[in-house]
């Protein structure tokens, strides 16, 4: 069947049967396109828990942005 054989039939479905039919492809597309998570597999993730450097450019930030008196 051809997508263009679709068209006349989702014309015709109600409002609700069209969202769900837009979360069917969305959900099929973002399968596609992002790698799954693996259950049970452990993946590293950046945290600033002990950044000190992360902390000293937070720290010039903020008092480069301090109005001036």
């Amino acid at each position: 069947m051809r997508v263009t054989e679709l068209f006349p039939t989702l014309r015709n479905l109600p409002r609700a049967d069209k969202l769900k039919v837009m979360q069917f492809l969305v959900t099929e597309l973002a399968q596609e396109e992002e790698p799954a998570l693996a259950p049970g597999a452990t993946y590293e993730i950046w945290s600033p828990f002990d950044s000190h450097e992360a902390a000293h450019k937070l720290a010039q930030l903020l008092e480069s942005e301090q109005p001036q008196a």
